[in-house]
């Protein structure tokens, strides 16, 4: 344990609260979608703070950034962490920046103490963790880890109209370097948990050993508009009544599979939206999770054929289509061995947890040894403006990452 090697807790609070402003909403959160005007302000302030703390800067051709410290062997793989700038609609401070900003104190603090590695260590912003103005949501990592084609990325239109390579260009975040051609030592992710347990448990640090898999279908069910005061309600084929008894059916499917099974439809289009017209067209999401893979499979098999049952029923047209895949993901080993060493040694108490969220660390899983390091925040609440954890768990979670990517970078002063 290096015990001259300090965070400062106080510096890492405020660099939340600075990067918060940054599309500030009236109720204490953030607002920062993807490429965005506010998401290019909430990119430039980091990027300044990495410059400052004397990294080099990288961008990828999905907009991915490496601010890197060097290490002695500039020829070895970076160990790396980071997470996402981008937030939700009515996001927090905490969710994706806090582990950008742990990653960053981590590189103030070896910097303060003026501590050399043998590796570099990189900090990462990924593009696109949450998928508000444009899918797929974990663009940047899907990219890095080869799940997802650039070309595919840059064609695709945000809500605004225009195309990501657009935005890319008009932020000035189109890169040269292709996805994936950096080689990473490992990749260690900080977090806040986004849910209840290390609260309950009385805990400080989780130590992630898995994210369970995840699945969006894009479901679309066409019946036919017609006249709400004319058409007798058994000659209609309204496509928001059979999707209304489709979500129903959905979520008592998936609370009656076991309390791993989560089931969220969160995201609706109704044509012709009209309050006289019997809406003809349907679309909605389903986000589908367990960390099961075959669990997840029968359980998508299952809600399909129900949903095609319902809609048989109603005389109306259902199709659907796998929008995300992501199996399952366990954690490297070696690595959580790691975190939880260090966790140990700086005296935190610490269990083992599953991930509900998804992450970018599921993806870099497939290129790189992974983990993750949990955080509580208040009331497990996320996505939510009202997003709290106290800077004293924060610098806890920068602390143990300090410790856990200075093992694997090897220090040399």
């Amino acid at each position: 344990m290096s015990a001259d090697i300090a965070v400062d807790e106080a510096r890492l609070w405020q660099s939340l609260m600075d990067m918060g402003e940054v599309g500030a909403l009236p109720h204490g959160g953030c607002c920062r979608a993807a490429l965005s005007v506010e998401d290019q302000a909430g990119r430039d302030l980091f990027v300044r703070w990495c410059r400052e703390a004397g990294c080099t800067i990288a961008v990828d051709q999905v907009g991915n950034i490496y601010a890197r410290r060097a290490g002695r062997d500039a020829a070895r793989p970076a160990v790396a962490t980071g997470s996402h700038l981008d937030t939700q609609p009515h996001g927090g401070k905490f969710d994706g920046i806090y582990g950008v900003l742990a990653g960053l104190e981590v590189v103030r603090a070896l910097n303060d103490a003026n501590v050399g590695t043998e590796a570099p260590i990189d900090v990462i912003v990924w593009t696109n963790e949450e998928g508000v103005r444009f899918s797929p949501p974990l663009a940047g990592s899907s990219a890095f880890a080869g799940v997802a084609e650039v070309a595919n990325i840059h064609a695709a239109v945000t809500l605004d109209g225009t195309t990501v390579r657009q935005d890319l260009e008009s932020t000035g975040y189109l890169g040269k370097e292709r996805p994936g051609e950096r080689k990473l030592d490992c990749f260690v992710e900080a977090h806040i948990e986004q849910g209840p347990i290390l609260e309950a448990e009385g805990k400080t640090i989780g130590i992630v050993t898995q994210i369970q898999g995840i699945r969006w279908l894009k479901v679309t069910v066409t019946g036919m508009d017609s006249h709400a005061g004319t058409t007798p309600m058994n000659r209609r084929r309204d496509a928001l009544l059979g999707a209304a008894e489709m979500v129903t059916t959905l979520n008592r499917i998936a609370r009656e599979q076991d309390e791993w099974a989560r089931l969220t439809n969160g995201r609706f289009e109704v044509e012709p939206n009209s309050g006289a017209t019997i809406p003809g067209r349907v679309v909605f999401n389903c986000d589908l999770r367990h960390p099961d893979a075959t669990t997840l499979e029968a359980l998508d098999g299952r809600m399909q054929a129900a949903m095609r049952t319902i809609a048989g029923r109603g005389g109306l047209e259902i199709d659907v289509q796998r929008v995300i895949d992501k199996p399952p993901v366990h954690f490297a080993g070696e690595l959580v061995d790691t975190v939880r060493d260090a966790a140990r040694r700086c005296g935190y108490a610490s269990m083992d947890m599953l991930s509900g969220a998804g992450h970018d660390a599921m993806n870099v899983a497939r290129v790189a040894p992974t983990g993750m390091i949990f955080v509580p925040c208040k009331d497990g609440l996320s996505h939510n403006e009202a997003e709290s954890a106290t800077p004293a768990h924060l610098a806890a979670g920068a602390r143990t990452l300090l410790h856990t990517l200075v093992a694997r970078a090897r220090r040399v002063s």
